[in-house]
């Protein structure tokens, strides 16, 4: 996310520039690192016995989200491009992932150490942001906000939607899973408010010098993958998802699509989609309706499509569900909605596609293509963009039980069937 620095010292600047990837392969001879990572709905992990916020709510958040995004490309003019041609670790190294809605936010978390002896803390990864950031105490004894003499920064991380965190630069050890990495940057948040629910902070994974990625690459190559696990409003949740930074060899069913950039924001993950099909047949679209900014995104749940196209795959799908199932009202922002549930609804609804340059694909299956919001209702997990200017999203709902690679390196996005469910 975007992010200010209030005042950030030559001192911590200097530190920074030596997360960079050293170009020698031989430099990566470290083990696996991977991690279990979660949604938010799979409340039997987490200390607490709030109930989770409604499907509703937690659209309304991703609303939000996508309306920043859009604000962030729209406002932003830089002509900086990611740095590129860093190398692959030959080895990963994996962190469990899990749904978090019990955590009060729509998106994945995983569980870090942070200090020796570490102190644990469950935290959203987000490949939209930049900067890592967990809650601390406030203490009275900290230097003012600014930098000192003694090497002393503030921060201020941004979220566009009024959310925010406020803290002082740190560096201390980062423990992930049995790896213990020295001298990880982040912020030691004392003043934080928005959409963080419950988790005890954030990490970032975007294209930054000052993200999680960016310095385990020292160890691991500038490259990472996930599995999201599947989580539906009622409560359903899958398993065995995680994060892995390293290799991208652990899944040879790889299918790659260029990654692209975009000057407006460099550190966001841009593709292209190049077509979707409709039990086996491409929508009737001219390329040209394709040609919108696209982003994937871990944080957001409901696919953003380009205006022309979201209509025309809504009027496919309704044309065959509707035959059998009557529609229902609009359920937030999903305008597509049937009497029944999503087993149900699964059972007659088309193979659907989302096709990639370069050839990658997403078969999608029933769970990637609708959501049951309440009971007995179900709906398209699509959204259309009513501004033709606003960047296009492949949001998390269309990515669950895939695995999906980010190689930097090799500038390129992979997907493959999933080791997750």
């Amino acid at each position: 996310m975007k992010l200010f620095f209030s005042l950030l010292c030559a001192l911590l600047l200097a530190r920074t520039s030596s997360i960079r990837v050293n170009q020698e392969v031989d430099k990566f001879k470290h083990p696996a690192l991977h991690l279990p990572l979660y949604h938010t709905q799979d409340s039997h992990s987490l200390q607490s016995s709030d109930k989770p916020p409604s499907f509703s709510h937690t659209l309304a958040l991703d609303d939000n989200r996508v309306n920043f995004l859009n604000a962030r490309l729209s406002k932003r003019n830089s002509t900086s491009s990611p740095r590129s041609s860093q190398l692959i670790n030959e080895k990963s190294t994996n962190l469990p992932l899990n749904p978090g809605e019990s955590l009060g936010v729509a998106n994945y978390y995983t569980r870090i150490g942070l200090g020796t002896p570490p102190t644990y803390h469950l935290v959203v990864v987000d490949t939209g942001s930049s900067f890592s950031w967990t809650q601390c105490e406030p203490y009275a004894t900290l230097n003012s906000p600014m930098c000192t003499s003694s090497n002393t920064c503030q921060y201020t991380a941004s979220y566009g939607d009024q959310s925010f965190s406020v803290g002082y630069l740190s560096k201390d050890s980062l423990t992930l899973g049995s790896e213990s990495l020295p001298s990880f940057v982040f912020g030691c948040g004392q003043d934080n408010d928005g959409l963080f629910g419950k988790s005890a902070g954030l990490v970032g994974l975007a294209k930054n010098e000052l993200s999680m990625l960016s310095q385990l690459s020292v160890k691991y190559g500038k490259a990472f993958s996930y599995c999201l696990p599947t989580a539906t409003p009622l409560g359903k949740i899958g398993s065995g998802g995680f994060v892995s930074f390293g290799t991208t060899s652990s899944n040879p069913g790889y299918k790659f699509t260029p990654m692209l950039s975009d000057s407006r924001d460099p550190s966001l993950y841009f593709l292209k989609i190049s077509a979707i099909s409709v039990s086996g047949k491409a929508l009737s679209l001219p390329p040209s309706d394709y040609n919108v900014p696209t982003i994937i995104d871990s944080g957001t749940v409901i696919s953003r499509l380009a205006g022309p196209v979201y209509s025309s795959l809504r009027e496919e799908l309704v044309k065959i569900v509707s035959s059998k199932y009557q529609m229902a009202e609009t359920f937030s922002i999903l305008d597509a909605c049937f009497n029944g549930s999503s087993d149900e609804i699964s059972a007659v609804l088309p193979s659907v596609k989302l096709l990639f340059q370069g050839g990658a694909e997403l078969s999608l299956a029933p769970k990637n293509v609708i959501i049951e919001v309440e009971k007995g209702t179900t709906c398209l997990a699509f959204a259309g963009n009513s501004n033709l200017r606003d960047i296009a999203i492949i949001g998390n709902q269309q990515q669950q039980g895939f695995d999906v690679v980010y190689d930097i390196a090799g500038s390129r996005i992979g997907f493959a069937s999933g080791s997750c469910s």
